[in-house]
């Protein structure tokens, strides 16, 4: 393979994966706690766009609320890593990636 073959499709594999990226940063995921008390929107690049606690949740303590949004978020950050995954997956077309 030459050398400007090579460099080709080095920049189309940069132009999928900066695409796949920006679809990650618009793409919105909700996390939602064991028992439907938090939610949190997230973005495809981990950023928390919205957290959401049911408001009886706030009478149990802040150990309580801690631990419904450590739940949603978890939630939300597992998904976000299948979304990841796959988008990652389809733009680098089975090029391992770092």
């Amino acid at each position: 393979m030459d050398m400007d073959a090579l460099m080709a499709q080095a920049a189309e594999l940069q132009s999928k994966v900066a695409d796949a990226q920006e679809q990650l940063g618009k793409t919105t995921i909700k996390g939602v706690s064991e028992n439907g008390s938090c939610i949190i929107d997230m973005t495809g690049k981990y950023d928390v766009l919205n957290i959401k606690i049911h408001p009886t949740v706030l009478a149990h303590g802040a150990d309580v609320v801690a631990q419904v949004v450590l739940s949603a978020y978890r939630d939300a950050k597992q998904k976000a890593d299948e979304l990841i995954d796959k988008v990652m997956g389809e733009a680098t077309a089975g090029v391992p990636m770092p």
